[in-house]
């Protein structure tokens, strides 16, 4: 047992290093893609930096394969250049032929689009897989799948829907059991300002899977912070293992699939994924370090958050809300979401009643600040001051009510320019953690409108109190935990 143990990392260890070359490619290949499909791989791949080839044989597809500029060669082995990374989207009958022929010709990796393995339930399925795993392992060779969609490196033009943006290097990278999710962060994410380092889609996981990445983006000097949606584990202790240590040295985010008993029936047909119960995958994540969450929008919300946001030392926060009804909510989210909501310390109400109106507002936390802020980007910049030198807070929560201003903001667009330029030199300057709620109420193209200005200013952004808070109790939390001692 010792011995198939060490073989088996063995094995692992070298495929590691084998994926450096699959997810740094200078030459692409593309097998079986069709005018049925609209050519969809080899268009969404055109903006590769490197070399691109179509693999087809069949001869009705060759002529509008060349017509989008793309050169056809009928046989991987007729490719003039060592293949760094191959794209297999022929049937499951066909597939294992292609991966011998990606051994053959010492391809740096492949992606299997192809689905009808062990996800499909029927015993050829099961036993193709089976196949496919000892002939990768045999050959040393890194297979992404099947039953996936592959990788997305935004830097290098790769991608697999003509969606996903390019040439737009982030720092995130993403592991998604899903296409579909995989597809949607990296959509999603880009309109919060979040990109990829690397991501990549890994279906059922037959020869790599989940662990191998997280071991791949922990090494990664692209990759800053590691996003996941998983399933289920082939191997379960050694996940655990590799999840521990990664999270030691990067914040990874974990959105687990199938956490309710027909969530995990579904997972069978959708990836063949091992599960177990959704509170034995929590504990196993917190006790990891990791963080988890619950979906697509919570995923990104931390995320953002992690990448915007100055780490804490602590959970007492400042509040500053825009109406006495928006106080007392947002006060109640972040103290569900963990947070202490302290009284100011003496010397910061003295300064506040300098200059705060407190006709229909309030200078205790949260703040109550309409009247005050309406006209002016100065006094928003006092206030946030003050909450900074607060000894009593360790970070800073600030509304702005889109549903008061936008009127005010149409006839002077000067007033959103100011209070914009004073959030983004307040979030440089101080050395709290500080985040914006940009509350719609009836105005959401205005206030997704101005969340995307603060985005590209480098200032985390919600829409809602709720989000705000849990995001932000959630990144605090992992970086007391990850302290140094």
């Amino acid at each position: 047992m010792a011995t198939t143990t060490a073989t088996h990392d063995a094995v692992q260890r070298e495929l590691q290093e084998r994926l450096k070359r699959v997810f740094n490619p200078r030459c692409v290949a593309v097998v079986g893609d069709k005018k049925v499909r609209n050519y969809g791989w080899l268009k969404s791949l055109k903006p590769f930096t490197g070399s691109l080839y179509s693999v087809q044989v069949d001869k009705q597809e060759i002529a509008g394969i060349e017509k989008l500029g793309i050169t056809n060669v009928t046989d991987l082995a007729e490719i003039p250049e060592p293949v760094d990374f191959v794209v297999c989207a022929a049937p499951r009958h066909i597939a294992l032929r292609i991966v011998r022929d990606c051994i053959a010709i010492d391809a740096g990796g492949v992606a299997l689009f192809t689905s009808g393995f062990s996800e499909h339930g029927d015993d050829e399925g099961q036993q193709l897989e089976q196949e496919l795993i000892q002939l990768a392992r045999d050959a040393l060779l890194p297979v992404i799948g099947p039953n996936c969609m592959g990788l997305h490196i935004p830097g290098l033009g790769i991608r697999f829907t003509i969606d996903q943006p390019v040439q737009t290097g982030g720092d995130v990278g993403f592991i998604a059991q899903s296409g579909t999710h995989g597809m949607n962060f990296s959509l999603v994410g880009a309109v919060h300002g979040i990109y990829c380092s690397k991501l990549v889609s890994f279906g059922n996981g037959a020869v790599l899977e989940a662990a191998d990445y997280l071991q791949y983006f922990a090494q990664d000097d692209d990759t800053k912070v590691i996003g996941m949606y998983i399933e289920g584990a082939r191997d379960g202790e050694r996940f655990a293992r590799v999840l521990r240590d990664v999270a030691s040295r990067k914040p990874v985010v974990i959105w687990k699939g199938g956490q309710t008993d027909v969530g995990q029936r579904a997972t069978l047909s959708h990836t063949a994924s091992l599960t177990t119960s959704g509170r034995v995958w929590d504990a196993l994540i917190k006790q990891a370090g990791a963080i988890p969450v619950d979906s697509l929008d919570e995923m990104v919300d931390v995320v953002k958050a992690l990448r915007l946001v100055r780490p804490a030392a602590g959970q007492r926060i400042g509040l500053a809300a825009m109406t006495g009804g928006q106080s007392v909510v947002i006060a109640d989210d972040f103290a569900k979401a963990g947070f202490d909501v302290p009284l100011l310390s003496d010397s910061s109400t003295a300064r506040l009643s300098k200059f705060v109106n407190v006709i229909g507002g309030s200078y205790e936390n949260p703040l109550d600040l309409v009247n005050t802020v309406l006209y002016d980007a100065a006094a928003v910049r006092r206030i946030l001051d003050v909450l900074n030198d607060d000894p009593k807070l360790d970070a800073i929560a600030f509304e702005v009510s889109a549903y008061i201003l936008h009127g005010r903001w149409a006839k002077d667009p000067a007033l959103l320019d100011d209070l914009l330029g004073t959030l983004q030199a307040f979030a440089q300057d101080s050395q709290k953690p500080f985040i914006v709620i940009v509350y719609p109420g009836h105005v959401e193209a205005k206030a997704a409108e101005v969340r995307d200005a603060l985005q590209a200013r480098g200032v985390a952004s919600y829409p809602t109190f709720e989000r705000a808070a849990s995001a932000l109790a959630k990144t605090i939390r992992y970086h007391i935990q990850h302290a140094a001692p």
